[in-house]
């Protein structure tokens, strides 16, 4: 129930657009484009924190070969474009702090990517990777990563050393479990992984100290584990649209959570849609204090 059924995305989204590149050349018609005979450094942006660069929603299905010579790049974004590759060239750009890659057709990332040490922010959600390179957990300074929307059923185990990773983002993805080594990444606080193929929760999910938020929602979860309950950060926790019946006694040790939650947006216990035993949906609608208060004496009693 909920889970994604189709990989229509993960299609080939452009071939007759490849029958139109030619041979790379010093500068390509790209970068003739572009560059108007400018030098490629007038198209930097310069701000107070970082020296950006972005060629967001231009139809290209190769990057400009000048991209690579700019080495100061700090935030480079290429989102919302019809690339099918990401050149090892990115490497060259060892400053970069955030990377948005975001809603092109890429099926995999160079390992390369390893040389990115700066990199702190990587956003490759909507696209067509169906694995990634164990070399990305070389980028030990990522805090933020997105990888939703894609074809993944599984990460590399090295995954496990981006020890400074806070945020994660699987959602729609083809995970049948949440991968063994996200449970190793301590200082996690948000977590999303909706609209998988997950049928449970794993105890280890009480490794995730750090966790505030955890997003599980639209997907075929059949229990909510006593593991979870041990997360006592949690600010919101959603379950909306899984197969759930019984909400374990120890749940009113989650009091950060502060409310039953409606509106998708909102901090709280999201369970709506789930098929609930009596007299829980009842007292769901009454409101958190109402079902703390039920479960807690059920506990004692």
């Amino acid at each position: 129930m909920g889970a994604k059924q189709s990989s229509a995305h993960c299609r080939d989204k452009g071939p007759r657009r490849m029958a139109l590149l030619r041979g790379r050349q010093p500068f390509s018609p790209w970068d003739d484009g572009l560059l108007s005979g400018k030098d490629p450094r007038a198209l930097l942006k310069r701000g107070m924190r970082h020296v950006s660069f972005s060629l967001v929603t231009k139809g290209m299905t190769d990057i400009p070969d000048f991209l690579w010579g700019l080495s100061e790049v700090q935030k480079l974004n290429l989102s919302h474009n019809q690339l099918r590759a990401l050149p090892p060239d990115v490497g060259k750009l060892s400053r970069l702090v955030v990377l948005n890659l975001c809603g092109n057709g890429l099926r995999s990332l160079p390992r390369e990517i390893s040389l990115l040490k700066s990199l702190k922010v990587l956003f490759v959600n909507m696209n067509c990777l169906t694995e990634l390179p164990a070399e990305l957990s070389a980028c030990r300074s990522l805090e933020v990563l997105s990888l939703s929307h894609n074809c993944l059923s599984q990460l590399p185990a090295s995954f496990a050393d981006l020890s400074r990773l806070r945020k994660l983002n699987l959602s729609n993805n083809y995970f049948a479990h949440i991968p063994l080594c996200v449970f190793a990444l301590k200082e996690l606080d948000f977590l999303h992984v909706g609209s998988n193929r997950l049928e449970n929760i794993a105890e280890s999910i009480q490794c995730l100290v750090s966790l505030q938020i955890f997003i599980a929602e639209s997907n075929n979860i059949h229990s909510f584990p006593r593991s979870l309950c041990l997360l006592t950060s949690l600010e919101l926790l959603n379950l909306n649209n899984n197969d759930i019946q019984t909400l374990p006694d120890e749940l009113y040790l989650l009091w950060r959570l502060g409310r039953i939650a409606w509106n998708p947006m909102d901090k709280g216990l999201h369970i709506s849609h789930n098929p609930l035993s009596k007299p829980l949906p009842e007292l769901v609608e009454g409101g958190l204090e109402m079902l703390f208060s039920y479960l807690k004496d059920k506990k004692h009693n």
